[in-house]
């Protein structure tokens, strides 16, 4: 099969898996969103709505009055497995200006509201060098400001990175520190200066603690009512009363401090603390052991 078969291929699949996503999560198409979209001309895109309902008859039928392909009664995914949780993430990624909306197949977007966050500023230079950093297996210097009250005043230190993590909120590095021997995770924000690169200073096979996995078992707040024990086991999807989390243990201090499982058993309002840890005595000691 040569280059131009497959990429018409791919193409076709692609026009064929947006019919699908329109008709599931906007509940139409016409010809002229395939047009718009894949700049395709008006026999292609009749075409692909031939070939769609070839494919799958009892999922589309024309509305004349609408003008338009709609799903029927049957409907059922033939090509997408559609995903609630990514359709929801492209809806906040527009709304905060992350991507626009003709960067998701998504045609008629609902009004949404975010809650905003103050914003954790990355520069793309800086994250280009530590990118390259990276992929090049380099040490780097940085001039870093911590939080440290032993360190009030930047510093310039040497770090062998080896992978980005994030709490949610914001993006660190995962690297080795040449000042305290350890790996541990520095935000990108507060690298004030980049400097030069040098030879590694740590294999990032050897950081055990990111390569090593911890399972955390959640459980609903036992102070709260059957009921509401219920209704949690159903916002999380729980599975005979828990859900389990595979975590990095390098990450486990963010969990921690994000689902506030500090907390959560002397907090006064469990309604704000709704699930706790059941596994509590081995969750305790890895963080006692984790360097932040």
């Amino acid at each position: 099969m040569d280059q131009r078969t497959t990429r018409l291929r791919w193409g076709t699949e692609q026009r064929l898996e947006f019919i699908e996503f329109r008709l599931f999560w906007d509940g139409s198409i016409n010809r002229a969103d395939i047009i718009d979209r894949f700049g395709v001309s008006t026999p292609q895109a009749s075409a692909d709505l031939t070939q769609y309902r070839e494919m799958a008859p009892e999922n589309i039928h024309y509305d004349s009055s609408a003008k338009c392909y709609m799903p029927t009664a049957k409907f059922r995914p033939q090509i997408l497995k559609p995903n609630a949780e990514r359709y929801l993430a492209q809806l906040r990624a527009v709304s905060e200006d992350v991507i626009a909306a003709l960067d998701t197949w998504i045609g008629e977007l609902p009004d949404v509201g975010v809650v905003p966050m103050p914003a954790r500023r990355v520069e793309a230079n800086v994250l280009r060098k530590f990118l390259a950093t990276i992929r090049e297996r380099r040490s780097v210097s940085i001039e870093y400001q911590s939080l440290n009250d032993s360190r009030p005043d930047p510093i310039w230190r040497e770090i062998t990175p080896h992978a980005f993590g994030s709490d949610g909120l914001r993006w660190h590095l995962r690297a080795f520190c040449n000042i305290e021997h350890v790996f541990k995770d520095f935000i990108i924000s507060r690298c004030l200066r980049i400097g030069k690169t040098g030879e590694p200073l740590a294999d990032p096979q050897d950081d055990t603690n990111w390569h090593t996995y911890f399972n955390v078992m959640l459980i609903p707040n036992p102070r709260l009512s059957q009921a509401q024990q219920a209704t949690i086991e159903r916002d999380y999807g729980m599975q005979n009363g828990r859900c389990e989390l595979r975590i990095r243990r390098a990450l486990l201090y963010y969990l921690n401090k994000r689902l506030r499982l500090d907390v959560a058993e002397i907090q006064d309002r469990p309604k704000e603390t709704p699930i706790v840890v059941a596994n509590r005595k081995e969750y305790d000691a890895l963080l006692s052991e984790i360097v932040y």
